[in-house]
């Protein structure tokens, strides 16, 4: 399978990696007022996390084809601050804040330069072909430790744990 660029980059500090991923606002993301329809920023998130995938070297086809497994939103909770608008040009930062064996939490606010516009909190489970629970891979637990910052030996011993 042939590598896929990512289009977001990230960014490192003491709280830990966060990816940021751009994003323009178009006709097709609007409602009749101009203004981005509210399921439209589920689908920006989503763009962001596989991005941040991509980037940190996880592909979700070879993982679903190779090891059986791929990711899943098990939940989802999403606030509406304020909106954005045609044209617009935004940033989804994406952060892992929480890495257990078979899951693990995200952050993902969006901004219009630092107006923060909306604020998404994220449960991507990893499921097996039956639509069981599956262990991250280490090697693929490795990769999310890589970026956690000062919660990493936490994040590493509940994936040991659960």
């Amino acid at each position: 399978m042939s590598e896929v660029k990512m289009h977001g980059r990230f960014a490192a500090d003491a709280a830990g990696t966060r990816h940021i991923f751009p994003l323009s606002v178009y006709w097709e993301d609007t409602d009749a007022g101009g203004i981005v329809y509210y399921a439209n920023y589920l689908k920006f998130t989503e763009r962001a996390r596989t991005d941040m995938l991509r980037g940190l070297g996880i592909n979700q086809q070879a993982m679903m084809q190779l090891e059986g497994a791929n990711f899943v939103v098990r939940a989802c909770e999403i606030e509406y601050l304020k909106p954005a608008k045609m044209e617009d040009e935004l940033e989804i930062v994406t952060s892992v804040t929480d890495l257990r064996g078979a899951s693990l939490r995200m952050a993902q606010n969006i901004y219009r330069d630092t107006d923060l516009l909306v604020e998404t909190k994220v449960r991507v489970a990893c499921l097996d072909r039956d639509g069981k629970p599956q262990r991250l891979s280490s090697a693929i637990n490795d990769k999310f430790n890589a970026i956690l910052g000062d919660s990493a030996l936490h994040a590493k011993t509940l994936a040991r744990e659960e």
